[in-house]
């Protein structure tokens, strides 16, 4: 395929976080992205909705998961791993929460690796140290690379906002940085997060647990411009339109090229 993409999604990364979590990176995001702090996630604002609608494009009330467990469309809509693979190209996921496994169906996948969080001082570093192998000896098309140590041992552990939680987004951010360094030139990167959260907990409608940032990095992207009404459903369309392959009819998102 023409062009390759790297998604990569910090789990539970609210944008005020981000921003004072005291990594020089998140400044030099914002010169080489076009991005947002005022995203939006889905309702519920729980990671396994929030991510079947970024890959699939629809509301959780269209595709039917409302909570962490897996429930089978009862009218499938493709998502972005399908069109992939449809289209021939070779996907890559690296993931720290085992039931995130169902975003994609088996066979879009050539490789995935899977890690406890819990097995590892930092499951994040090491799902990085591993997605950069792989790309280094086989190059996919597309890789998707998950970090949940955010939301797991940041959020629900210590609390949103806690010092704990600000060093494991800032842990995120230099995975991200080195992904950048070493695929820049070659991958277009996206840097998203499926929700925020308040205290120990997150799946209201209050705006800690709606709002979100994403990064477009690449050369479709501007560099330093601010994006407005970004959602979690414009991610698919977006890689879509990066790989040159048409929209499902029913996604209700949008490119941001």
């Amino acid at each position: 395929m023409k062009n390759k993409v790297i998604l990569i999604s910090v789990d539970g990364m609210r944008p005020d976080a981000l921003k004072i979590c005291g990594n020089p990176y998140v400044k030099e995001l914002e010169k080489i992205a076009s991005y947002t702090y005022n995203g939006s996630a889905m309702d519920p604002s729980v990671t396994f909705p929030c991510h079947f609608s970024m890959t699939h494009s629809v509301t959780p009330q269209r595709h039917g998961i409302l909570s962490n467990t897996y429930v089978p469309q009862v009218r499938p809509v493709k998502g972005i791993f399908e069109k992939i693979y449809a289209a021939g190209g070779v996907s890559a996921m690296f993931y720290g929460w085992e039931p995130l496994r169902d975003i994609a169906l088996p066979e879009t996948l050539a490789f995935a690796t899977y890690v406890n969080a819990y097995k590892k001082e930092s499951s994040d570093t090491y799902l990085t140290d591993e997605a950069i192998k792989r790309i280094n000896e086989d190059h996919p098309d597309f890789v998707f690379l998950y970090m949940v140590e955010t939301d797991e041992k940041g959020g629900h552990d210590n609390g949103w906002m806690s010092d704990e939680y600000l060093r494991r987004i800032s842990i995120a951010i230099d995975n991200v940085k080195r992904v950048i360094d070493n695929f820049g030139d070659e991958y277009s990167v996206i840097i998203v997060t499926d929700h925020g959260g308040h205290n120990r907990s997150h799946g209201s409608t209050l705006p800690e647990d709606m709002t979100v940032p994403f990064f477009f990095i690449g050369n479709a992207f501007a560099k330093g411009k601010e994006l407005d009404g970004v959602t979690l459903l414009d991610i698919a369309p977006t890689i879509a339109h990066l790989f040159d392959i048409e929209a499902e009819a029913e996604w209700e998102g949008k490119s941001v090229i």
